[in-house]
């Protein structure tokens, strides 16, 4: 094997690993989301004497609705997926790689990782403060209703508000600032490898022409 096959075979071996392991995060990722989704969908109790604005109740269950969704469609994925992955991956063989789906699966996994980790977890943290205000609305006191004065429940749906959307903005620019510095990474690592490839051609091609200035310089004698 030469050595430009051996680097493209420890690249597709590489890339198999990665879509590996981007796998089975979001298998256990989206599993574990969706199943506390769905737990406080059920365990919630809504107070039947409470008027309740319809609004929260819609966002709160569109909200749970799709992340359910998305969870599920990333875990269907994965499922799907990485049974194959594993079993060419134990195979002890270095051309078995080829017979990998991860290089034709790659949009299918990548769309995976991005719905279990950037679009599941902003909606589950949506989840948490729309949870808090349909858990805390109803404590509300007689005398807060007639002064006009927020009550205890509406202060800790605030509370939670208020801690949730720094937090929600730091994961954006965190998602962001990630994204940007794989695909630098990635860039760089192509340039590399460009440049190795570059590298060892022109050593191949100056190592061709000292080989044939030397057979041209080599005089046979007459017989």
């Amino acid at each position: 094997m030469s050595l430009n096959e051996h680097s493209l075979q420890a690249l597709s071996w590489r890339k198999l690993y990665l879509s590996r392991a981007k796998l089975k995060a979001t298998s256990r990722t989206s599993a574990l989301l969706s199943g506390f989704a769905m737990v406080a969908m059920v365990e919630v109790q809504l107070d039947p004497n409470h008027e309740y604005p319809p609004g929260l109740l819609i966002a709160f269950s569109a909200c749970t609705t799709i992340l359910v969704a998305v969870h599920l469609f990333a875990l269907m994925i994965s499922t799907c997926i990485l049974p194959n992955l594993e079993a060419v991956s134990n195979v002890h063989n270095l051309n078995s790689v080829n017979e990998s789906p991860h290089e034709r699966m790659h949009r299918h996994i990548e769309l995976a990782w991005a719905f279990s980790t950037v679009i599941g977890t902003l909606l589950f943290l949506t989840e948490v403060v729309l949870l808090c205000w349909v858990k805390f609305l109803p404590l509300r006191r007689p005398e807060d209703k007639d002064n006009g004065q927020i009550s205890p429940g509406e202060a800790a749906a605030i509370a939670s508000t208020c801690i949730m959307v720094p937090f929600g903005v730091v994961f954006i620019m965190f998602a962001i600032h990630f994204y940007r510095t794989l695909v630098s990474h990635k860039t760089d690592r192509q340039i590399k490898e460009l440049e190795r490839v570059i590298q060892l051609q022109n050593q191949l091609d100056h190592g061709g022409e000292a080989a044939d200035d030397l057979q041209g310089s080599v005089h046979f004698p007459m017989v």
